[in-house]
């Protein structure tokens, strides 16, 4: 076990931060799923920025890569135009 005050707070932080990450990301990926499952065009033009923020944050916060999310991003406007 780590000996250090700071060390300890570090690993409180640390587990915090870890489970707001997974919970964001997860949210995130869920809201993904709903808008590749939409058909209705007005729907999904509706959900689409607020993906895009949701990635954004992600990327931002190093959760998941710039590449990913851009690419992300890009498919899923793909996806919102072909309707």
């Amino acid at each position: 076990m780590a000996n250090h005050k700071s060390t300890l707070k570090r690993i409180r932080s640390n587990e915090s931060k870890r489970l707001l990450n997974k919970y964001q990301h997860k949210t995130t990926r869920n809201a993904i799923k709903k808008l590749r499952e939409l058909e209705d065009k007005k729907e999904a033009e509706a959900l689409f920025p607020s993906v895009v923020s949701m990635l954004d944050r992600l990327a931002k916060k190093n959760v998941i890569h710039t590449n990913k999310a851009s690419n992300l991003k890009s498919s899923l406007a793909k996806h919102v135009a072909a309707l």
